[in-house]
Order: structure tokens, then C-alpha cells, then sequence
């Protein structure tokens, strides 16, 4: 089968890998769709284990099922996570799913960048989801993408009539943004460096966009009555932007570190500042189960709308040219690759 063969951010090459072999307990996806991730394009993080073949936001069509397999069955339409958690141990029993040693070592293989994909057991088990009927594929890409926006402001307990600063506007900053829409907060303002960014930012449901440079604290108490955003949420790793998400929320407020920086970045931090305002700091990686099943329902009922943020839809021998359009973060959202063609 073809593969899109990942060695840097300018390097993805097509090469042939043989079709994967499935146990009695394992099933074989055709990929019908693979969204690039944010993160498939973090060099830091992603060279260090090249080559290999990326990509975890798929869905497609089961073409075998072990023997053993009951709940599920060729033909079915289905999204895959490629990280599930135990459920069992002390993360899991304390709702801390991300943070699970199985959640960090499981994946399907080889990767989302190919023509078919082995799900072993326990991501049958915990990990594929059925497709609801009139969902498209290019839809169902988003599943992994919008759990983990969910989970992220789950922990902030956003309330209605507050206010959210969402500092970058790519995929992530605008799903953040559908997703408090839907929640029905009040005021929500996004910033970018980009001018297409902020289009889609008030395509998504922003009520206002700046420019990153010009959200000052004085700018934001001018668009918010007067005081600073409740919420802020950060998704970019820019470290001027980790000091901004501080400095932009308000008393009592909370911010949520949704993008990280590189490992290995000090970023000085007043906090004394933190301590005085009474400032909430979040963390969220990845998604539960129970979170993608809550975003596949999002979706479906069409409360979070994502056709206007698919920009690209490529062939796998495409795969490299989307790489650099999501690395550039210009004129592009999002960026899937249909293996199929």
C-alpha cells in the first residue's frame, strides 16, 4: 500500500509499505480521510522519531474484522483515536485520561497518511466510534480535533454571559471559538497575525478580531466594558503570547495553555501578578473517550460547524505540499489528504 512517509516538514515522501496484517481481535480501516495536525508539524517534536508515517485524525470504512470482534463489522463507517486510556488506573479513576501511561504509548498502525490502518485490540475496544448516518468523512476529521478543544474548556466551566480572549486563530483557536459560541458566551474576541486567520476567526463566531500587536490590556478593556477577558485561552506556543495570556485576563479569571511551547523554554513569569489578580492556570492535552463521543454529537446535531474551516483536500502524493501549507500557516485552515486517491 502507499504511505506518505514523513522525514521533516519539507521532506514527505510516497514510498510502499505492505498492507497491514490484522489479529483476531484487530481491525483494518481504509482511510477515506486524514487531517494534518497542528502538531504533525511541530519539526521539534515530530523529527525525533523520523521517518515514520504521521497522521491521527482519521476516518474511513472497516474492510476486515477479526474473528474475534463483535462490535463492529466490515462496512461500517468509522472515526479512530489513536491514543486511548486504560481507564483503570489512578489518572483515569481522577478523570485525568491525558496523563495515562496507555493513553501516551497506544497508536494504530503506521499512521493516518496511508491507504489502510491495523487497529489493535484495545483501540477496537475503546477507540472507534461509529460514524453517524450524514456525517461525511471530511466532517468526522475534526472529531479528535474539537475533544480536545471540549476537554480544554470543560476545565474552565465557561458561564454564558462572560468573556473569552482566544490568542490564535488557527484550527484549534477557531474550534475554541464555535465551541464557546455554542456555549453561548457573550463576548468573544480572537487575535492572529494574519489576515485570513481573523476571517475565519469571525466566520467561527468571533464578535471581534485584532491583530495580535493591538490586543493591549487598554484595547481589550475598550471592546469589554471595561475589564479584561474572563477567559483566556492560548493557542499558539509563542512565548510573547504566554505572557500576553496572562497580562489579558481578568480578575479571577482563567487562563487555559491549550498550545505548548518547545521543551526546554523558561518563560519568566510575574507571579506575583498571578497570585495578586487570583488567576486560574489550565493545562488540557488530548481527549477522552467520553470527550470524542460528546464532540461526534457536537457535530452531528450541528451545533459546531466546520465545513467553511476545510481549505485543502489533497491526494496522498499531495501530502508533503499540505505539510508546508499548514507549517507556513498562511492561506490554509485546514489541510486533509484523502488517501484513496
Amino acid at each position: 500500500m502507499r504511505v506518505a512517509m514523513y522525514y521533516n516538514n519539507n521532506d514527505v515522501r510516497l514510498e510502499e509499505m505492505p498492507k497491514p496484517k490484522i489479529g483476531s481481535t484487530e481491525v483494518l480501516v481504509e482511510v477515506h480521510a486524514s487531517g494534518i495536525c497542528g502538531s504533525d508539524v511541530m519539526e521539534w517534536y515530530r523529527k525525533q522519531s523520523a521517518p515514520r508515517v504521521l497522521g491521527h485524525e482519521i476516518t474511513g470504512v472497516i474492510t476486515e474484522a477479526g474473528k474475534d470482534v463483535d462490535k463492529f463489522k466490515v462496512g461500517d463507517r468509522v472515526f479512530v483515536s489513536h491514543h486511548v486510556p486504560c481507564n483503570t488506573c489512578h489518572y483515569c479513576l481522577n478523570g485525568r485520561h491525558s496523563v495515562c501511561d496507555t493513553l501516551r504509548t497506544t497508536n494504530y498502525d503506521p499512521g493516518g497518511f496511508a491507504e489502510y490502518i491495523r487497529v489493535p485490540q484495545i483501540n477496537v475496544e475503546l477507540g472507534v466510534f461509529r460514524l453517524p448516518e450524514g456525517m461525511s468523512m471530511e466532517t468526522g476529521v475534526f472529531v479528535e480535533p474539537l475533544a480536545c478543544v471540549l476537554r480544554g474548556q470543560n476545565q474552565l466551566n465557561l458561564r454564558p454571559g462572560n468573556s473569552v480572549l482566544v490568542i490564535g486563530s488557527g484550527i484549534s483557536g477557531l474550534l475554541h471559538i464555535a465551541l464557546a459560541k455554542a456555549y453561548g458566551v457573550e463576548r468573544i474576541i480572537a487575535t492572529d497575525i494574519n489576515d485570513f486567520r481573523l476571517e475565519a476567526a469571525k466566520k467561527a463566531g468571533a464578535d471581534v478580531v485584532l491583530f495580535a500587536k493591538e490586543a493591549e490590556p487598554e484595547r481589550l478593556r475598550e471592546l469589554n466594558d471595561g475589564r479584561l477577558a474572563d477567559y483566556v485561552i492560548l493557542c499558539t506556543g509563542a512565548v510573547s503570547a504566554l505572557k500576553q495570556s496572562y497580562q489579558s485576563c481578568e480578575r479571577g479569571g482563567s487562563v487555559l495553555l491549550f498550545a505548548p511551547t518547545e521543551p526546554g523554554v523558561e518563560v519568566p513569569t510575574e507571579f506575583f501578578e498571578i497570585w495578586k489578580e487570583g488567576l486560574t492556570i489550565n493545562t488540557s492535552y488530548a481527549g477522552s473517550p467520553a470527550d470524542i463521543q460528546a464532540s461526534i454529537d457536537l457535530l452531528a446535531a450541528g451545533r459546531i460547524v466546520v465545513d467553511d474551516m476545510i481549505t485543502h483536500t489533497l491526494p496522498l502524493a499531495e501530502t508533503q505540499r499540505g505539510f508546508q501549507l499548514v507549517a507556513q500557516a498562511q492561506d490554509s485552515i485546514k489541510v486533509i489528504i484523502d488517501p484513496r486517491k
